[in-house]
């Protein structure tokens, strides 16, 4: 998993959902984090959280860590990543079903 700054990160965000927009499929995660190993989390002091995104398509991985300072810069410029590849996603069909059918059922 490649590890990347906040501003590639979101480059590479952009890049990953334009190769499968056409088809495949893109998973984000966050977490929040402090960045203890789980050996040293008895012993350490938690002095700051930071928000720990991951991304991948199956095939890639990438992260970032976003600090507190920063979300609200980093939220808005991931909102308009995920606006503007929102047409990609498939409608559902409607089924339309009479009360005839559910009734006989």
């Amino acid at each position: 998993m490649v590890k990347l700054e906040p501003d590639p990160f979101l480059n590479e965000l952009n890049k990953l959902f334009e190769r499968n927009a056409a088809k495949g499929s893109v998973s984000i995660t966050m977490k929040h984090s402090n960045l203890v190993s789980k050996r040293h989390k008895k012993h350490a002091e938690v002095t700051h959280f930071v928000c720990l995104v991951r991304a991948t398509d199956g095939k890639r991985k990438f992260s970032t860590e976003v600090s507190a300072k920063d979300h609200v810069r980093f939220q808005m410029a991931y909102a308009t990543i995920l606006k503007a590849h929102m047409g990609s996603l498939k409608r559902r069909e409607k089924v339309k079903s009479s009360r005839k059918e559910k009734a006989a059922a």
